[in-house]
């Protein structure tokens, strides 16, 4: 499956908060991902999020550059990248692929609002005529 991320690469749920912080800024110090990721819920300390991103960059999700004293990150892994990817592998692992089947257990609890459906009904109707558009290609 081409969408999957390989398994040494698919980040952590820390890592995963880690490139949060880094898509919405682009990059950043090791001290500002610290910040934003410590505003979010639990407290790290500096050198715990310098270590992940260590490891993140050696699983090639992060790089950075030296900018004077400073070490600035920016994100490898693409955002949409990554979540099609980690939905890809939690549908598998969970649903064991019945898309259907997540899907009822995704919105059962939720109550949707109307543009919710609407943008719902739309991705149903564009993979609809991608897979028209696929057999027409296969059938030539």
């Amino acid at each position: 499956m081409a969408d999957r991320i390989p398994e040494p690469s698919r980040p952590t749920q820390r890592e995963l908060e880690a490139l949060k912080v880094l898509w919405h800024s682009g990059e950043a110090p090791v001290r500002d991902i610290a910040d934003q990721m410590n505003q979010q819920g639990e407290q790290l300390a500096y050198t715990t999020v310098l270590s992940l991103l260590q490891v993140m960059e050696q699983k090639g999700l992060v790089a950075h550059r030296r900018d004077g004293k400073a070490y600035l990150y920016r994100p490898l892994l693409e955002k949409g990248r990554a979540y099609q990817g980690l939905a890809t592998d939690f549908l598998e692992r969970v649903f064991d692929g019945a898309v259907d089947e997540y899907l009822v257990h995704a919105i059962q609890g939720k109550k949707l609002s109307a543009e919710e459906l609407d943008g719902l009904e739309a991705m149903i109707a564009a993979a609809r005529k991608q897979n028209q558009t696929r057999s027409k290609g296969r059938k030539k």
